[in-house]
């Protein structure tokens, strides 16, 4: 299977611990393509269906949704876990992940 930076992946992330997000969900990739080929990890943010308009949350339409990109549960993860790709972000969506990436990490 090929991983790309961006698209929309189901994953399994149990066992988590404390307030990790958990569960099997859909999560966004977001390592670099020559990592994601070269490497038997991927960075991941989970995406989560209810939320509150924090900052470190980015908002999108998925599957005919509203679900929300957990910015502040970002997590490296082996590629076993994927269970299948589900899609991909917007050209928009990316531009907002990106800057609140930026915004929670960087700045």
């Amino acid at each position: 299977m090929k991983f790309e930076q961006y698209q929309i992946i189901l994953v399994n992330l149990d066992p988590a611990i404390g307030s990790e997000i958990k569960k099997t969900r859909p999560c966004v990739i977001v390592s670099p393509n020559e990592m994601n080929k070269h490497i038997r990890t991927i960075i991941i943010v989970p995406l989560t269906s209810t939320s509150n308009n924090y900052p470190t949350r980015v908002k999108i339409s998925y599957n005919d949704k509203t679900s929300w990109i957990v910015v502040d549960q970002i997590r490296t993860i082996d590629k076993q876990r994927i269970i299948k790709t589900l899609g991909e972000l917007s050209k928009s969506e990316i531009k907002a992940l990106k800057s609140v990436i930026k915004e929670t990490l960087v700045d």
